[in-house]
This record gives structure tokens, sequence and C-alpha cells, in this order.
């Protein structure tokens, strides 16, 4: 599995960035995104950025993934999760569609 991981653009040469997720800093490629800025949120697999994301799209998965390894050092959640907490579980818009037009099965 593979996990993504939220971080900030420190500058730009071609198509690789130099970036942090405040942690470590890194090389990363950005073949897939197409053009960024410094400053800029992406989301990167291995090495690799595949999207750009939002400042707090970076926050949640941040918070999530450091709730996670706080869990794995045997302490608990937190609030990583705050965001889902309060709110029923959700279809994606193409399911939700369909169920809201009776259809049960393909």
């Amino acid at each position: 599995m593979c996990v993504g991981v939220p971080m900030q653009v420190l500058s730009v040469d071609g198509i690789a960035a130099r970036a942090t997720d405040g942690r470590e800093e890194a090389l990363i490629d950005l073949s897939l995104t197409g053009p960024v800025q410094v400053g800029d949120w992406i989301l990167t697999f291995l090495g690799a950025a595949r999207e750009i994301i939002t400042e707090d799209e970076a926050r949640k998965i941040t918070a999530a993934l450091d709730g996670l390894r706080n869990l794995m050092e045997g302490n608990d959640l937190g609030d990583a999760f705050a965001d889902l907490d309060n709110r029923a579980p959700q279809l994606p818009p193409h399911l939700q569609a369909a169920l809201d037009a009776g259809k049960t099965t393909a």
C-alpha cells in the first residue's frame, strides 16, 4: 500500500520541486501535476506528486497521518479524524445518484 504525503513546494526547477512535509525536505517529480508554484501543496507518493491539493486538504491528511503515527506508537488518535467525527458516511456522487434513482444493482 502506498500512502500519499502532503508537501509544500519550496522551489521549482522544471519538472522537479523541492518540497517539505514540515519534517523533511525532498526532491519531488512533478511530471503528473503540470506547473506548480512555490507555496503550492502537492500530494506525493514515493517521490512523485500526483496532484495539487488545497492547504485545507493538506492539513486534514497530515492530521490523519499524525493520528495514525500516534496510534502506532501506542498513543490515542486525538482529533486526527475530527473532520469525519460528526457526519454520517457518504456515498460517492455517482453511487448516490444511482441510489436516488432507485437502482440497487447494476
